[in-house]
């Protein structure tokens, strides 16, 4: 599983966040689409929840508010629920940072099969001593296409 993030594909689009944001939402990504999708070690679950912090909180894309404890038990619950699943991270772009936070935009493609969830993404991300952790995050799925 590739844990490199596109550039931006529109011209004249903002500029792409510092490779460094890049990486971060990248990697969370393919750990979880790894646990997701595949018969996974606990070690990329650990990984997945070390990246959240304490406090993080997370709005899905049915307006759900969802507590760092929630979500952790229900990735738990989804080990290779979705054998081959891949989530592709495009159009990363820095929107904010100062004062050890960043947020960041970005897209986020779920596909599994012939399923495609595509949804845009913005997270606040907490930088500490070994990197940065994800604070909060709100998914909204684009409008059905027909």
């Amino acid at each position: 599983m590739g844990r490199r993030a596109r550039e931006p594909e529109s011209p004249g689009s903002s500029e792409p966040a510092p490779s460094g944001l890049a990486e971060v939402v990248v990697a969370l990504h393919s750990d979880l689409a790894e646990w997701m999708g595949t018969d996974a070690p606990p070690k990329v679950f650990d990984r997945f929840a070390e990246a959240l912090h304490d406090k993080f909180s997370a709005v899905t894309v049915v307006a759900q508010v969802v507590d760092r404890d929630t979500l952790l038990t229900g990735v738990w619950s989804v080990r290779n629920a979705q054998p081959g699943l891949r989530i592709e991270i495009s159009e990363v772009e820095e929107i904010a940072e100062g004062d050890g936070m960043a947020a960041v935009r970005f897209v986020a493609e779920y596909q599994h099969e012939e399923m495609r969830a595509r949804r845009m993404v913005t997270a606040v991300l907490v930088s500490g001593d070994h990197g940065y952790r994800w604070r909060s995050l709100h998914e909204t799925a684009p409008p059905a296409t027909e």
